[in-house]
Protein backbone atom coordinates (compact mmCIF):
# COMPACT_ATOMS: atom_id res chain seq x y z
CA UNK A 1 0.00 0.00 0.00
CA UNK A 2 1.44 3.39 -1.12
CA UNK A 3 1.50 6.45 1.21
CA UNK A 4 0.01 9.92 0.27
CA UNK A 5 3.66 11.99 -0.62
CA UNK A 6 2.76 14.32 -3.42
CA UNK A 7 0.35 16.28 -5.29
CA UNK A 8 0.31 13.55 -7.86
CA UNK A 9 -1.06 11.00 -4.88
CA UNK A 10 -3.85 13.75 -3.42
CA UNK A 11 -5.11 13.94 -7.19
CA UNK A 12 -5.27 10.26 -7.68
CA UNK A 13 -7.24 10.28 -4.41
CA UNK A 14 -9.60 13.36 -5.40
CA UNK A 15 -10.60 12.07 -8.99
CA UNK A 16 -10.78 7.98 -7.39
CA UNK A 17 -13.11 9.85 -5.00
CA UNK A 18 -15.50 11.94 -6.69
CA UNK A 19 -15.62 9.46 -9.10
CA UNK A 20 -17.70 7.83 -6.90
CA UNK A 21 -19.48 10.52 -5.65
CA UNK A 22 -20.89 11.50 -8.81
CA UNK A 23 -22.81 8.21 -9.27
CA UNK A 24 -23.85 7.95 -5.50
CA UNK A 25 -27.73 7.83 -5.28
CA UNK A 26 -27.81 10.55 -1.99
CA UNK A 27 -25.33 12.77 -3.62
CA UNK A 28 -25.63 12.66 -6.82
CA UNK A 29 -28.21 14.88 -7.11
CA UNK A 30 -26.48 18.04 -4.69
CA UNK A 31 -23.34 17.79 -7.08
CA UNK A 32 -24.81 17.61 -10.46
CA UNK A 33 -27.44 20.28 -9.23
CA UNK A 34 -24.06 22.49 -8.38
CA UNK A 35 -21.30 21.42 -10.82
CA UNK A 36 -21.91 20.92 -14.99
CA UNK A 37 -19.84 17.88 -16.68
CA UNK A 38 -17.48 20.37 -18.20
CA UNK A 39 -16.97 22.04 -15.05
CA UNK A 40 -15.83 19.21 -13.07
CA UNK A 41 -12.11 19.21 -14.29
CA UNK A 42 -11.98 22.59 -12.85
CA UNK A 43 -13.24 21.90 -9.70
CA UNK A 44 -11.54 18.65 -9.15
CA UNK A 45 -8.19 20.65 -9.84
CA UNK A 46 -9.54 22.90 -7.06
CA UNK A 47 -9.93 20.30 -4.94
CA UNK A 48 -6.62 18.97 -5.40
CA UNK A 49 -5.12 22.52 -4.50
CA UNK A 50 -7.17 22.07 -1.29
CA UNK A 51 -6.27 18.85 -0.23
CA UNK A 52 -2.33 20.01 -0.75
CA UNK A 53 -2.73 23.16 1.07
CA UNK A 54 -4.41 21.49 3.53
CA UNK A 55 -2.12 18.12 3.73
CA UNK A 56 0.73 19.66 3.11
CA UNK A 57 0.52 23.33 3.69
CA UNK A 58 1.67 24.70 0.33
CA UNK A 59 -0.48 27.88 -0.34
CA UNK A 60 -2.29 26.78 -3.29
CA UNK A 61 -6.13 27.04 -2.57
CA UNK A 62 -7.99 30.01 -2.71
CA UNK A 63 -11.46 30.20 -2.04
CA UNK A 64 -14.33 29.99 0.39
CA UNK A 65 -15.83 26.50 1.20
CA UNK A 66 -17.74 27.56 4.16
CA UNK A 67 -19.59 30.19 2.24
CA UNK A 68 -19.90 27.28 -1.00
CA UNK A 69 -21.41 25.16 0.85
CA UNK A 70 -23.80 27.67 2.77
CA UNK A 71 -25.01 28.84 -0.95
CA UNK A 72 -25.37 24.98 -2.27
CA UNK A 73 -27.90 24.33 0.93
CA UNK A 74 -29.69 27.28 -0.15
CA UNK A 75 -30.13 26.79 -3.35
CA UNK A 76 -31.30 23.45 -2.64
CA UNK A 77 -33.96 25.03 -0.05
CA UNK A 78 -32.02 24.02 3.41
CA UNK A 79 -32.58 20.47 2.18
CA UNK A 80 -29.00 19.16 3.08
CA UNK A 81 -28.83 16.94 6.37
CA UNK A 82 -26.37 14.97 8.08
CA UNK A 83 -26.68 12.07 6.24
CA UNK A 84 -25.07 13.70 3.46
CA UNK A 85 -22.17 14.66 5.06
CA UNK A 86 -21.95 11.05 7.09
CA UNK A 87 -22.23 9.36 3.56
CA UNK A 88 -19.73 11.94 1.86
CA UNK A 89 -17.01 11.22 5.03
CA UNK A 90 -18.11 7.06 4.29
CA UNK A 91 -16.90 7.40 0.62
CA UNK A 92 -13.98 9.38 1.70
CA UNK A 93 -12.85 6.77 4.13
CA UNK A 94 -13.05 4.06 1.56
CA UNK A 95 -11.29 5.57 -1.19
CA UNK A 96 -8.42 6.95 1.19
CA UNK A 97 -8.13 3.11 2.09
CA UNK A 98 -8.69 1.71 -0.89
CA UNK A 99 -5.79 3.33 -1.52
CA UNK A 100 -3.13 4.44 0.78
CA UNK A 101 -2.42 3.97 4.28
CA UNK A 102 0.22 5.97 6.66
CA UNK A 103 0.82 10.05 8.14
CA UNK A 104 -1.06 12.04 5.52
CA UNK A 105 -3.79 8.96 4.89
CA UNK A 106 -5.01 9.76 8.58
CA UNK A 107 -4.50 13.00 8.29
CA UNK A 108 -6.39 13.11 5.42
CA UNK A 109 -9.15 11.48 7.01
CA UNK A 110 -8.59 13.36 10.46
CA UNK A 111 -8.99 16.57 8.77
CA UNK A 112 -12.50 15.55 6.75
CA UNK A 113 -14.14 14.85 10.33
CA UNK A 114 -13.51 17.82 11.43
CA UNK A 115 -13.99 19.69 7.73
CA UNK A 116 -17.74 17.64 7.65
CA UNK A 117 -18.32 18.93 11.05
CA UNK A 118 -17.70 22.23 10.87
CA UNK A 119 -19.86 22.87 7.38
CA UNK A 120 -22.63 21.22 8.56
CA UNK A 121 -23.18 23.37 11.27
CA UNK A 122 -22.15 26.53 9.24
CA UNK A 123 -24.85 25.14 7.19
CA UNK A 124 -27.35 24.79 9.75
CA UNK A 125 -26.11 27.87 11.67
CA UNK A 126 -27.35 29.94 8.32
CA UNK A 127 -30.66 28.36 7.78
CA UNK A 128 -33.40 31.38 8.50
CA UNK A 129 -35.02 29.76 10.91
CA UNK A 130 -31.68 28.72 12.77
CA UNK A 131 -30.05 32.97 12.69
CA UNK A 132 -29.83 34.41 15.59
CA UNK A 133 -30.19 38.33 15.07
CA UNK A 134 -28.33 40.63 17.47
Amino acid sequence: MRQIDNRSDINILVNSFYSKVRVDELLVPIFNAHISDDKWPEHLDKLTDFWETNLFGVAKFKGNPTQKHINVDKNLNYSIEQKHFGRWLQIWFETIDELYEGEYADKAKNSARKMSTRQYLAIWQQRPENKIEY
